[in-house]
């Protein structure tokens, strides 16, 4: 892992230069009108999620249509689903004018040619803002949405960081007057005071659905804090180490302060269980704060607090992730330059209070500067704190993510339903892994280990 390091480092720094070339020192008003005005009755197609930072770029879409010609068409597609069908879009050279990248995407989607990268576009001062500014983003979200191999591909878009969102009167009403500060604290002191299973009232809710959300939001969410890893520095995996292990067995025993059927959870019913009052605490992405605070899906009112993930022996170490959006390299030229223009729009500074104030979360550091949007939303401090130092391989940024994240989705949802033992689920996990690694020549030089 300290390879992992240092070549996520290396890269970090090749795309830090990269952004002093891309980053134009003007301050103009873009006329985007007039950038857009070749492209008038473009149609761009692309695939949204089914969360509060689309829906907010959705109620923004009308201006960018009226001030371009520009026609947006999106789809709204679960997460599970959304990968395999942008993939299945990409080999049949279908439609897809814009890549929706997840960071773990990325590897896969560069080395593969599915996305262009954007100094193919930002170097044509025709179509491209003058205050495009690349180090306006968050540097952590650049790298590890927009960045494969030391070349930006993508642009920042719907960005999260894991926080601590609670029921701060369930809380109260318990005897506490602040959250718990570690992970062996909510477990021992706080989750016994706040299961009443009579009531059906639990203490926390891990969102554990198989397929991403388990080896990512459960799974991994596990590790790290604990100090464990999935590979070791030599890419074999560390899933029996004793830090590993008392990760996941640590998730076995905060099973008995979750609902029943917490491993058919996804976001939406964690999510649902705090706002409803059924549930604590849940670590969840900054994004969904939107949903939690909306009086219509939300029973919290002020009772809703947020604050960092708790901290692991191996310290504060938050979940990371999000997308960036890049334009499709199977695009007609022309529907090429209309999405870059649209990418740009979407992520600009330009809107990004806009953007944040209709439910999103943008990557701009300036729009968290004000003092207003911090007064305004009880999750930007922890956010904003967790991107100075986050984990970028939260989860491995490598073309073999997609398969590996089946397996550990396998057999993470098995251990937590006790059909294996953590040590047996463990070992399964890694010597079907490591097969994967051995398969598309991670061990015998033809790939690099990450980029």
């Amino acid at each position: 892992m300290r390879r992992f390091l240092r070549t996520v480092s290396a890269a970090a720094m090749v795309v830090a230069a990269s952004i002093a070339v891309l980053s134009p020192a003007r301050s103009e008003t873009w006329d985007i009108a007039k950038a857009a005005a070749p492209y008038k009755g473009t149609q761009l197609n692309v695939i949204f999620l089914d969360r509060p930072g689309y829906r907010a770029i959705i109620k923004l879409l009308p201006e960018f249509e009226k001030a371009t010609g520009i026609k947006v068409n999106y789809e709204i597609v679960p997460y599970e689903n959304t990968r395999e069908k942008e993939v299945l879009n990409f080999n049949g050279q279908g439609d897809l004018s814009i890549a929706l990248v997840d960071l773990v995407w990325i590897g896969e989607f560069a080395e593969n040619g599915w996305i262009q990268p954007i100094d193919k576009f930002s170097k044509d001062t025709s179509i491209t803002d003058p205050n495009l500014n690349l180090k306006g983003f968050f540097p952590l979200l650049l790298d590890a949405f927009g960045s494969w191999g030391g070349t930006v591909y993508g642009l920042p878009f719907d960005n999260y960081s894991g926080l601590l969102f609670y029921n701060q009167c369930m809380l109260k009403e318990a005897g506490f007057d602040k959250p718990p500060a570690t992970w062996e604290e909510l477990l021992t002191v706080y989750a016994p005071k706040l299961t009443n299973k009579d009531k059906k009232q639990y203490a926390f809710a891990l969102q554990s659905l198989r397929g991403e959300t388990q080896s990512a939001d459960s799974f991994m969410r596990s590790l790290w804090p604990h100090g464990g890893t999935l590979l070791d520095k030599d890419f074999k995996s560390n899933l029996l180490s004793k830090d590993s292990q008392d990760g996941l067995n640590f998730r076995q025993k905060l099973m008995a302060y979750m609902p029943p059927g917490i491993v058919s959870w996804d976001h939406a019913e964690a999510v649902n269980a705090l706002a409803q009052g059924q549930v604590a605490m849940i670590t969840e992405w900054s994004a969904f704060y939107p949903t939690l605070t909306d009086p219509k899906t939300s029973k919290l009112g002020d009772c809703l607090a947020v604050a960092p993930e708790p901290a692991g022996k191996a310290g504060r170490l938050p979940a990371l992730g999000g997308f960036s959006l890049a334009v499709s390299a199977q695009a007609p030229e022309k529907e090429q330059k209309a999405a870059w223009i649209f990418i740009q729009w979407a992520t600009s500074e330009a809107i990004a209070r806009a953007y944040v104030d209709a439910g999103g979360v943008s990557g701009r550091m300036a729009v968290y500067e004000d003092p207003q949007v911090k007064a305004t939303y009880k999750f930007v401090e922890p956010m904003v704190a967790s991107w100075q130092k986050g984990v970028p391989e939260f989860r491995p940024r490598f073309p073999a993510w997609p398969a590996i994240s089946e397996i550990v989705a396998e057999f993470g949802s098995k251990m937590m339903l006790g059909e294996v033992t953590v040590e047996g689920g463990a070992k399964e996990i890694g010597t079907r892994m490591e097969s994967v690694l051995k398969k598309e020549g991670y061990y015998d030089g033809k790939k690099k280990l990450l980029q």
